[in-house]
Order: C-alpha cells, then structure tokens, then sequence
C-alpha cells in the first residue's frame, strides 16, 4: 500500500507541523515549499497523494492541482486553507480536489482525510497494475498475481524456466499453489498446445506413470508431492527421463527433498535429475504486500463463482488479513476471502478488535521484522531494501520495540 504523501506549504512551521503528524502516523511524508519545488517529485509514476495550501506565493495550490490533474486526473489531491469559504471550496471541488480542509486543522481530522485518499489511490494503482496485467496476454501476469519484488521474480524465473524444455521442481510450503505455477510453466512453453496431465504422485504404480507419462505425450506431466512416488516408480520415471521422454515432467513438493533423499526414501538421482530448473514459491508471510492483491481477486473470483454481489472490502479487514502469517498461504486465504463474500467472515476475525491505527501499526511491525529476519539483523541492508533512512528506520524499530540485532539469531 502507498505510504506517500506530497506536503506542499510555503509556511514553514506548519509544513514541519503537518509533517511531524504525517511521519508519527507511519506514513512517508515528501516536504515541499513552493509549487516548483512540488513538481520535481511529480510524474507518471508518482504513487502517493498531495497534500497543498492554497494560497502560496507565485503559482498558487489551484495551480499545483490543475497541473496534477493534467498528469495524473485519478491522483488525489487535498487543499487547505487558513481563509475557507464557501466560493473558495466550491470552486476546490468543482476543479477535482479530493478534499478541502481549513486551517489549523485537527490531526485526526487531517490523517482522516489523508488515509481516506490513500485508500482511493491504493484502489486507482491497484486496478491499473490488473488492467496492464490482463493486456500483456502473458499467462504468468494473468495468473501469478502479486506486486511485490518476490512476485515479479517469481513471474520472470517462470518464463524463464518455461522456455528451457527441461525438467522442473517446484517447492513451496502446503497451500502455496504448485500445481498453478506447473499450469502456468506449460502454457508459457512450446508446449503449451499439447495436453497438460496431473497426477497425485502418492497414486502411481508403474503402470500408472506408464499411462500418464502416454497420455501427456509430448505436452507435460506435473507429479504432485513428488516425494510420495513409490520407489518403483521413481527408477521407472528416472529410466525415462535418462532415455528420450516425449513429455515434460514438472514435479511439485511440499517438503523437503534433499531431506528425503537422506533417509533413503527418495532416489538421490531422480532428485538431481528433477532439480535442475528449480522455482520455489514464496509464502505469503514473506511477500505480505501482495495479500491485499490476492485477497481482492479470490473474493471476486467466488462472487463470480456464486453469483454474489461483490462486496466492498473495508481497509481494516485487509490490514487485519497482512498481519497474519497464513500457514496455509494461498489456500487459507482463498477460504477466507470465500467466507468474506458470503458474509460468513466474523467481524472479530475482520478485525480483531483493534483500530485502524492499532492494525496499521502491527503491519508496519511485521514488515520491519520480516525485513530484519531476511536480512540476518543488518538493519542498513533491511532500511534499504524498505526504502527508508536510516534514521527513520531506527525510529520505527524504536516505536515498536524491536531490536536489530535480536534477529542476528533468528529471534524476536
């Protein structure tokens, strides 16, 4: 979700005010004092919002707002005033203002409005990141949804693994989506024509590999939890991948192979053979950017299925959805994205009973520990990768009571 806010006051002791109330609520406030100094931080692919006075010397907020609607007319813009009137606000709203709001004004009526725009932005950016998605005609943009940098990596190892014609191993936690990301690795292959056959491997004899190895013929194979293969079975498929297979064979696993191989119930060859193009799927903990994303298009996808009115899906059911860790990733949030459109979700389970700044505020603290977690306590690495100063990275762990170097050992 966009953090950003454009604060633009030629005053400035309420410029450092406003931002101080932005910066305490978590947000990422960009300071500005003069029209010309705004501009420089707007362009096609600014994704905050603007907040301005109106009178300022020079080129006034009216003039800061047509220039943003020229650029961008869905980008919100808040104007604010030490002498509203009644003229003033018409002409505000009639010219596409988002908000108008006098000055001084309270902080919760400010953040109110600010998060309120937010939220209109987030849905803009949203909707037009699905719509470049569904025009590509790339069946990894059509169905890998996602828009965190684990979900384009994800997305471009797939087309590049599709391409290559060789076996695939595809790992991921339980309810991760192995068997998707197979589908999707075939129809971005040359293969993508022939038929795609799956097989639960725990089901397979010899004589069942033989038949589904014949039906797939020169399309694909995917052998689910290939770790359950009978041990017959796992020479009888390394014999034919060692030969000249006519299908692909695209193995998904839920556990740790290398760990089968191990205690000997696994062949450690077919292992090598079947990890030469390996993709792992990340879990949602680990991308919870992307949850809102994936929420949004399974409460649409069940609607459609149950012929439901699609619902509106408020901000603190989302922020309560990212602060989860969704052991059963995908899946569990499938479920519960169906019970949300069939109004079965409780409210304590929408929002367990917190605040919208309360939620807001334990997801800025399982980003910062997941950030610290990945990058073994350095805290430089983990601000750069958030995109955040150094010092208001510092800041934030302080707010939260989090330590860097707790997590050079894996702890909290």
């Amino acid at each position: 979700m966009t953090r950003r806010v454009l604060l633009v006051d030629d005053d400035r002791a309420v410029r450092e005010a406003l931002g101080q109330t932005l910066d305490l609520a978590g947000l990422d406030p960009i300071v500005a004092g003069s029209f010309v100094e705004a501009k420089d931080h707007l362009g096609a692919g600014f994704d905050g919002i603007v907040v301005t006075d109106i009178r300022m010397p020079g080129r006034d907020g009216f003039h800061l707002l047509s220039h943003v609607r020229a650029l961008d007319p869905d980008l919100p813009v808040i104007l604010l005033t030490g002498e509203g009137d009644v003229p003033m606000a018409v002409r505000a709203m009639g010219e596409g203002a988002f908000a108008f709001l006098e000055k001084p004004c309270a902080p919760s009526d400010f953040l109110a409005a600010v998060e309120k725009a937010l939220k209109a932005r987030d849905l803009v950016l949203e909707n037009r990141r699905l719509k470049r998605q569904l025009q590509t005609g790339d069946a990894a943009a059509r169905m890998i949804f996602g828009v965190s940098r684990l979900a384009e990596d994800l997305r471009e190892r797939i087309r590049a693994v599709a391409r290559t014609g060789a076996e695939v191993l595809v790992t991921g936690e339980p309810g991760s989506g192995t068997p998707k990301i197979a589908e999707v690795i075939h129809l971005l292959s040359p293969a993508a024509r022939a038929p795609f056959v799956k097989r639960a491997a725990a089901s397979l004899g010899v004589p069942a590999l033989e038949t589904a190895l014949a039906e797939a013929a020169d399309g694909t194979l995917f052998l689910d939890e290939i770790g359950l293969l009978p041990q017959a079975a796992q020479f009888a498929l390394l014999d034919r991948l060692e030969g000249a297979p006519a299908a692909r064979v695209i193995a998904g696993a839920t556990r740790d192979l290398s760990q089968e191989v191990a205690a000997g119930r696994f062949a450690a060859e077919l292992f090598y053979r079947l990890d030469l193009m390996p993709v792992r799927v990340p879990s949602l903990r680990e991308r919870k950017e992307d949850i809102p994303v994936l929420f949004r298009h399974y409460v649409a996808q069940a609607c459609e299925q149950a012929n439901l009115p699609e619902p509106e899906i408020p901000n603190a059911v989302l922020s309560r959805l990212m602060a989860q860790d969704w052991p059963g990733n995908a899946r569990s949030l499938m479920n519960a994205a169906m019970r949300f459109a069939m109004g079965l979700l409780p409210e304590a389970e929408e929002s367990g009973g917190l605040g919208l700044a309360d939620q807001m505020a334990r997801v800025e603290r399982s980003i910062l520990a997941e950030a610290l977690k990945r990058h073994g306590g350095n805290a430089t690495e983990a601000a750069q990768e958030l995109k955040l100063p150094r010092k208001t990275f510092y800041d934030k762990l302080a707010r939260h009571g989090l330590r860097a170097e707790a997590y050079r050992s894996g702890g909290d």
